[in-house]
């Protein structure tokens, strides 16, 4: 059978991306990361997640490079675990608020409950497509080219 898309799954850095992604605890757990809920206990109450799943999902993020997990302790209580984000785990904010505001456009019928500001002009910010000097492009006029 031939193939009608143009990239194979294993090229593809959209798949490859879902593969690690593709589940809702990972991206919500991203989430919490990325607005400093970083402790696994703090993740596990925001979320309502079990915790062998929240568990789980950290780990596969520790692996892909995702996250980092520090130790720390509390008085004399036991080790427990908090998580920061990697370069890598950084960089997903771009799409992950691109999904944001996607879903605050389509899915929201009052006003988003926050919004993402350039902290030296507090202009508000929105991820959109540009060319390399700045020029936004709208989404009706991008070309896809497969190299």
């Amino acid at each position: 059978m031939q193939r009608k898309s143009p990239i194979a799954l294993d090229d593809c850095g959209l798949a490859k991306a879902i593969n690690i992604m593709g589940d809702k605890w990972s991206l919500l757990i991203l989430r919490e990361v990325l607005y400093g809920v970083i402790r696994f206990a703090d993740i596990q109450k925001e979320l309502g997640i079990p915790k062998s799943i929240l568990s789980q999902r950290l780990k596969k993020l520790v692996a892909n490079n995702l996250l980092e997990k520090h130790s720390y302790k509390e008085g004399k209580s036991r080790t427990r675990y908090a998580y920061a984000p990697t370069k890598a785990g950084k960089e997903l904010i771009l799409p992950l608020f691109a999904l944001m505001q996607w879903g605050d456009k389509f899915y929201r019928e009052d006003k988003a409950p926050l919004t993402i500001i350039d902290p030296d002009t507090a202009e508000k910010l929105t991820v959109k497509l540009s060319t390399s000097d700045g020029k936004e492009v709208p989404l009706d006029k991008i070309k896809i080219i497969i190299n």
